[in-house]
């Protein structure tokens, strides 16, 4: 069943109005701190859990990645359902089921049992990415989506602040289980309230597109079409994907690689790693601002400008950590000083990469087009950071590890820069494909109230 369609916004309006776009960016970005409290609250745990269960770096790495695989494998099916129902609902129902999920954490008497309440997360926060994004930039006006898409994202490394602090200050005080519960908890408040914020109504789309989102194995079948039509949407993909690599690698590891090495206590480890964290908040909606500047006049250069960001977080990372492997001197605030100055450019992509894939995306798909985006970055992104260090630690070590990891910023700005060569290209022919759909007959009416 189809919700009612809704009038879509005029290239530089607003949805329903400036009131109600600002209400649900705000909804949505607290959310989203939620989604990134939850996920990222175990990683300052760690310590705890090799200690009392005994485990390896690869089963500890492996409870950040369970929950990115989740998240991948439901976000196009979430997405699908958002698309053609309700994203409003299905947000609040996502909400709901991982803030249980995280609450049900504290309980888990084993590895096994925290294994599957982490997956259950990634369960409930499967899609909301795609879906958040997807409402955001369908209320407010497109010039403004590559600033709002990076501050979105941006909330992601604030909630990851937020839950690395805080599961280091209260697993010192109360024990690691406690600190599932306390940050679960918020979540379920704040999923009833988004209720209140306004839905944009089911697109009208042509038969063909509307084909693609009637089931999973429909959907799989347009994303396979979209990637090898897309040359951009191909390459942002890959691109996106290995920063995260990068991203995932230096958050989920820094609380035990300065615990290890440096002699910090689990609560001051991650305090520090929150800092540079709180960096990748900064530099996300920076770099995102910067992209569209750049890509103003010539839609490339958003990506080549974030290509360079990379590249310097490559070189920066590198110095930080195989430096000292390689017989540079570094003390620990050096170290950490670099590392910090590394944060400001390390989430680069988050806010460019999804703002291009929902330009050349029909309006009908967005959020199905952004979950194409979320599976490659949690999937192979998110998920793959922390698990091959931690697979690269118990074989090498992790001072090793951390040395080699940023080298997949090599490939994250060699796929922008490919990207950047069909950008333009691909955005004209989709504002050209919405065009003549518009002028068809039978179907500007449908636009015009879809």
């Amino acid at each position: 069943m189809h919700a009612a369609p809704t009038q879509l916004p005029h290239q530089d309006g607003y949805l329903v109005g400036r009131g109600a776009a600002w209400f649900a960016f705000a909804m949505t970005i607290i959310l989203m701190m939620f989604d990134y409290i939850d996920r990222q609250v175990i990683v300052s745990l760690f310590p705890h859990l090799k200690t009392e269960w005994e485990l390896s770096d690869k089963q500890l790495g492996g409870l950040v990645s369970v929950v990115s695989v989740t998240v991948a494998l439901g976000g196009i099916p979430i997405a699908l359902f958002a698309d053609r129902v309700s994203r409003v609902k299905s947000i609040v129902a996502m909400a709901a089921v991982w803030s249980l999920a995280t609450i049900s954490c504290m309980f888990a008497g084993s590895y096994a049992h925290l294994f599957a309440a982490r997956a259950l997360v990634g369960v409930g926060e499967a899609g909301y990415g795609s879906v958040g994004a997807g409402l955001i930039s369908s209320h407010f006006p497109s010039r403004m989506r590559g600033g709002l898409m990076a501050a979105f994202f941006a909330s992601a490394s604030l909630g990851s602040v937020a839950g690395v602090v805080l599961g280091g200050v209260i697993a010192a005080r109360f024990g690691w289980q406690a600190a599932f519960g306390v940050v679960g908890i918020p979540g379920l408040i704040f999923a009833l309230l988004y209720l209140f914020v306004k839905d944009y109504g089911t697109v009208t789309l042509d038969p063909r597109r509307e084909q693609a989102r009637r089931s999973t194995a429909e959907a799989s079948g347009f994303i396979a079409r979209a990637l090898v039509r897309s040359a951009t949407m191909r390459w942002v993909c890959v691109g996106g994907a290995a920063q995260l690599i990068v991203v995932s690698t230096v958050w989920s590891w820094l609380p035990s690689y300065l615990n290890r090495f440096h002699g910090m206590a689990v609560q001051e480890a991650a305090t520090r790693t929150a800092l540079v964290v709180l960096a990748c908040a900064v530099g996300s909606v920076i770099w995102g601002v910067l992209a569209d500047r750049a890509g103003r006049r010539v839609p490339g250069r958003r990506l080549v400008t974030v290509a360079i960001a990379c590249l310097i977080t490559l070189f920066v990372l590198l110095t930080a950590f195989a430096g000292p492997l390689l017989g540079l001197q570094l003390g620990l605030g050096q170290q950490l000083g670099l590392v910090l100055f590394a944060g400001l450019f390390m989430t680069c992509t988050s806010g460019p990469v999804a703002a291009t894939v929902i330009d050349v995306v029909h309006p009908g798909l967005r959020s199905t087009g952004a979950a194409v985006l979320s599976l490659f970055q949690n999937l192979f992104g998110l998920a793959a950071g922390p698990f091959i260090t931690g697979a690269l630690s118990d074989t090498f070590g992790l001072r090793v590890a951390m040395a080699v990891m940023p080298l997949f910023g090599l490939l994250s700005a060699w796929a922008l820069l490919r990207a950047s060569r069909s950008y333009a290209g691909d955005l004209q022919s989709q504002q050209q494909a919405q065009t003549t759909e518009a002028s068809a007959p039978g179907t500007a009416a449908a636009l015009a109230h879809g």
